[in-house]
């Protein structure tokens, strides 16, 4: 296991997280999502990423290219690994890398199961806030072992998460030393200089416009990630709200939504071209 984990979550992630779990919004309608997915000509598939007593359940959308290509680890927003999100990793997938989206809520069901099996999303946001910190980590660990060793992939690997996953991904950052950048769309970042150090990747930030107890936490970042001299790169998209990545992807999405999104993927897929 690479890098240095952390016990407890920094004070604007458990709040940003308890806000969150007020909130009495279900799991977001994805009826479009599935079909996508069954058109995809991309290899997709389950696997079954292990450490130590732990089984996480995890999808993987592999590239059509000739070389080994770069990964990316797409941590799931607080709804868990949604249909959405499986689009995620094959449109990443189209893109030239192979993407895997661990379900962080594996074994947290009844009867053993995930995010599926959890049902409702009022069932799987009150599971999520109660995830141990040490757990999530060494999941992602896991994963990123994983599909660093993978024959088709080239050993590098970056990852991106959405709402709660981009929170994650910015704590991630300080707690893996193996990853090579983190993409974190509308999430808060740690709030304590000791988080803020360990950190050696760039951070590349993405918000919507009409987001702003999200984007109140920018600033804050911004300056402890200048005053260690880390790499903080946030854009703030017009005309988009939080969640804009999905909300933007659907069908009855307007058009300004959906040309955020598509601003917000351009930007990604070119930032990824560094990793």
């Amino acid at each position: 296991m690479n890098g240095v984990t952390m016990n407890r979550l920094p004070i604007r992630l458990l709040a940003a997280a308890a806000a969150l779990l007020l909130l009495p919004s279900p799991l977001p309608a994805q009826e479009w999502a599935k079909p996508m997915l069954e058109k995809s000509p991309r290899h997709l598939e389950w696997v079954k990423v292990r450490h130590g007593n732990r089984e996480v359940n995890c999808f993987i959308a592999f590239p059509e290219v000739k070389e080994k290509a770069t990964a990316v680890v797409v941590i799931h927003e607080i709804f868990g690994l949604s249909d959405w999100v499986r689009t995620v990793t094959d449109q990443l997938a189209e893109a030239g890398y192979i993407a895997i989206a661990p379900d962080l809520l594996s074994g947290a069901a009844p009867k053993g199961g995930g995010t599926d099996e959890l049902g409702s999303g009022d069932a799987v946001r009150k599971v999520i806030g109660s995830l141990p910190p040490d757990q999530i980590t060494a999941d992602l660990n896991a994963t990123v072992d994983y599909v660093a060793k993978l024959p088709a992939c080239n050993g590098r690997v970056a990852v991106g998460g959405f709402c709660w996953g981009g929170g994650q991904t910015f704590r991630f950052a300080s707690n893996n030393r193996q990853i090579k950048a983190a993409f974190v769309f509308y999430g808060s970042g740690p709030d304590k200089a000791e988080e803020i150090a360990r950190i050696g990747i760039p951070v590349y930030g993405f918000y919507g416009e009409n987001d702003e107890r999200v984007n109140s936490t920018i600033p804050l970042s911004k300056q402890l990630m200048s005053k260690a001299g880390k790499t903080y790169e946030p854009e703030v998209f017009d005309g988009a709200g939080h969640g804009f990545m999905r909300a933007g992807q659907a069908p009855d999405a307007n058009p300004g939504l959906r040309a955020a999104r598509t601003r917000a993927w351009t930007r990604w897929k070119d930032l990824l071209k560094k990793v």
